[in-house]
């Protein structure tokens, strides 16, 4: 006669019904929402890995702003991160850019003050990275001018639209009473303004690194009837204004062979800040600060070794993430493992594990004691009444009695029988049965003596 072969079953439901005496189909679900929990884990592992693209709006050609965009993709692609650069008009087209979630961008550079009266939701700072000054250039032989109220009936260009020169341009001599004629405002890019003004056909310009090239600064620099404005009421500016900051320009510090400036200059600038749109990935976030420290962390003319990238709250508030990273840097994992992408997975597969595993493994070693618990429970009922019967066994008992206890010993039997005990509890089980096989047989003993 041939035996039935053993039905093959997944392992964990063989494990599940051999150690809990689970049905098959219990064990099977049971079996299922694990892998099915597990599943879900991984598609979470890989959807929230960071993506391997960013795009950033800078500025226009040979501005500060795409110098410094340039040095990010330049350093992103050295940890396999693509950075895509749209140049712009400057800080205000980079600030309506970010606002726009059509535009796709996801980061980009906005000098601080020009934030007056724009909704910013949506939008959060990973810091300020640098000082902007604003550099205003006019025409004199002498520095003669001191104050911008001297510039009331004058030619200025006050920048480009969209450039954020145009908006601390406009906020400066407004303060200084001039709103408009007999001023007149010349809206020009900064190449264009600065030839102008070496033509004779401005008085003045603004000019901000967000949108004007640094070659442009410098030809204005040593242009011999061109003076770079001083603040002198630098204090009063920076009181009036949160968002400006005072910078000192030593004597000789832009030329020393030429002495350029020939006395000190005193400027004053909002600083720029690095302003991304919600939801930029935590890993991103930490790497492109780790490369903010890189571009803008040396010393340079207009700040210290280290002064960058700084938690400096100004209209936009600072991310969580940003947040943490001042506090207490890249974490453990990112610090101790050169490739980004190994780390972020790492990260990844803790953050989905731990809490897990806090779940599971206590209830992985609660689960088999309570289980253990609950079938001991069953079998030592069934004792109880066995060892009744077997003390009366040891007494002087009527025929009639004996079969009373007989019946007695049969529905404990058939109680024994219809118990699902796991082959984890196998000799027990079958030592119970052993047990009602040696009260049966001590009753038919005493009902022949009796």
């Amino acid at each position: 006669m041939n035996t039935p072969k053993a039905r093959k079953r997944f392992p964990l439901v063989a494990m599940l019904i051999e150690t809990f005496g689970f049905s098959p189909a219990l064990a099977s679900a049971a079996a299922l929402f694990f892998a099915f929990v597990c599943l879900l884990a991984v598609l979470w592992i890989v959807r929230s890995s960071p993506p391997h693209k960013l795009v950033m709006t800078s500025g226009p050609e040979g501005s500060s702003f795409q110098r410094w965009a340039d040095a990010y993709q330049k350093a992103l692609a050295k940890h396999g991160v693509v950075l895509e650069i749209r140049p712009s008009s400057g800080s205000l087209d980079n600030l309506k850019r970010l606002q726009s979630a059509a535009s796709g961008v996801d980061i980009g550079f906005v000098a601080g003050g020009i934030e007056k009266d724009q909704n910013l939701d949506g939008l959060v700072s990973l810091g300020s990275v640098a000082y902007q000054p604003i550099w205003v250039f006019y025409h004199g032989a002498t520095p003669v001018m001191n104050r911008l109220s001297q510039l009331a009936g004058r030619r200025v260009a006050i920048g480009a639209p969209g450039s954020g020169t145009r908006s601390i341009a406009l906020a400066l001599l407004q303060a200084n009473g001039i709103a408009g004629a007999p001023t007149t405002f010349v809206d020009l890019d900064s190449g264009a303004a600065a030839a102008a003004l070496l033509q004779g056909k401005l008085d003045a310009v603004f000019l901000m690194g967000d949108s004007a090239a640094l070659q442009t600064l410098r030809e204005l620099e040593h242009a011999p009837d061109v003076q770079l404005f001083s603040f002198v009421q630098a204090d009063a500016y920076v009181r009036r204004n949160t968002s400006l900051n005072k910078i000192e320009l030593p004597e000789g510090s832009l030329d020393l062979g030429n002495n350029l400036p020939a006395h000190e200059v005193v400027l004053v600038g909002p600083t720029v800040e690095f302003v991304a749109r919600e939801g930029l990935h935590s890993a991103l976030s930490d790497l492109l600060l780790d490369v903010a420290r890189e571009v803008h962390g040396k010393a340079n003319l207009l700040q210290k070794r280290g002064e960058f990238p700084a938690p400096l709250e100004h209209e936009f508030q600072l991310s969580d993430d940003a947040q943490r990273y001042y506090k207490s840097g890249r974490s453990w994992l990112y610090r101790s493992i050169g490739s980004f992408w190994v780390a972020s997975l790492l990260n990844r597969i803790l953050v989905a594990v731990v809490p897990l595993a806090l779940v599971i493994i206590p209830a992985v070693r609660l689960l088999p004691t309570a289980y253990r618990f609950n079938i001991q429970l069953k079998l030592y009922r069934c004792y109880r009444p066995l060892q009744r019967l077997e003390r009366e066994s040891f007494g002087s008992l009527t025929a009639g009695r004996v079969q009373e206890l007989l019946r007695e010993l049969d529905e404990i039997e058939k109680t024994v029988g219809r118990l699902r005990v796991p082959a984890s509890f196998a000799e027990r089980f079958y030592s119970l049965r052993s047990y009602i096989h040696f009260v049966r047989e001590r009753l038919k003993a005493t009902a022949t003596t009796a």
